[in-house]
């Protein structure tokens, strides 16, 4: 608390030269007297009650001045209250659901782990507008662009594979995305584009759809998902499904292109460790725009002791012209 005139403060001297003038003629019996023939009718009365009530007013008085002089210095608190302004980035999240996703190099799999590393991705930036595109041998949106984390988050547990025809669609699956932002208004696009294999069908090529997304000035960053090498893979026998080891085949150089052409990056995870890191540092690339304003609040205090000072005066009043004046 602070007062913002604190000069009226020096007033106070005021009510201080009273209290020390009452106590002097106090002491010095410097006061109006009576002589009367006999104390009897004064002896027959509470004398202390009525000593501490004849100086009750004087009391009220000066606590009323008192409150008062705070209430004009004005007193005020004031509090730091911050403006947040955030510009979020939309970002949509592109991901290859062909049966391939299901090799078990990843645990459980490449696409469960995929899944778990983009759910972390989504909880971790509540600023930006997100969007999900699955593709195998098609493409289509899973969710549009959205800020309700919630419902990215359960349509992103819900993607899985054999619910389009199987292959691997990188063209289309990245057009699709651009449908979703390209008339986004936001200063900052981003596309992140994951699969696991080669582009081997569809009506867009990848290079037709990494060229409309740099006309539209939408970043692509892709991510080629699998092992080196091989990776075990299950494949359905008479007996059942049998893992059986596969020959991992990314088409690295077109996912490379793709991301150099949009201004973006290719990342290869050969494991789910190494895909949380791309993740991470997607996400330190694309950072969310914030601007804090500080500004203050005043609060003004004024009225308790404007308050107060009312009722010591009502109090005075009352004692000093009734109750004092009906005493015997």
């Amino acid at each position: 608390m602070f007062f913002e005139y604190p000069d009226i403060l020096w007033l106070g001297l005021i009510p201080l030269g009273l209290v020390a003038l009452y106590v002097w003629r106090m002491l010095t019996g410097r006061s109006a007297h009576l002589r009367v023939s006999t104390l009897l009718p004064w002896k027959r009365r509470p004398h202390v009650f009525a000593t501490v009530l004849s100086h009750l007013p004087f009391v009220l008085l000066i606590g009323a001045m008192v409150l008062m002089l705070l209430a004009m210095a004005r007193p005020r608190s004031c509090s730091m209250v911050e403006n947040v302004d955030t510009e979020g980035i939309d970002i949509v999240l592109t991901m290859d659901v062909s049966t391939s996703m299901l090799a078990r190099d990843f645990t459980p799999d490449r696409l469960e782990a995929s899944k778990d590393i983009a759910i972390e991705f989504i909880a971790g930036r509540p600023s930006d507008r997100m969007a999900i595109v699955v593709f195998a041998g098609e493409s289509y949106t899973q969710c549009p662009l959205t800020t309700d984390r919630a419902a990215l988050i359960n349509l992103m547990k819900d993607v899985q594979t054999d619910l389009i025809e199987d292959g691997t669609a990188i063209g289309d699956g990245l057009a699709t995305a651009l449908a979703r932002i390209k008339d986004s208004d936001a200063k900052s696009r981003v596309v992140i584009l994951l699969t696991d294999g080669v582009n081997n069908c569809g009506s867009i090529t990848p290079q037709t759809a990494a060229q409309i997304a740099k006309e539209y000035g939408v970043r692509v960053y892709t991510i080629g998902v699998g092992a080196n090498g091989t990776a075990p893979y299950p494949v359905m026998t008479p007996w059942g499904p049998r893992m059986q080891d596969v020959e991992v085949k990314i088409d690295e150089e077109i996912l490379e292109d793709i991301a150099s052409q949009t201004g973006g990056r290719y990342f290869r995870a050969t494991d789910k460790t190494k895909l949380a890191e791309i993740y991470a540092e997607i996400s330190r690339m694309e950072k969310t725009r914030i601007s804090v304003d500080s500004f203050p609040v005043y609060k003004e205090l004024f009225e308790p002791y404007a308050l107060a000072a009312l009722v010591l005066l009502l109090l005075f009043f009352l004692l000093e012209f009734i109750v004092l004046r009906r005493l015997p």
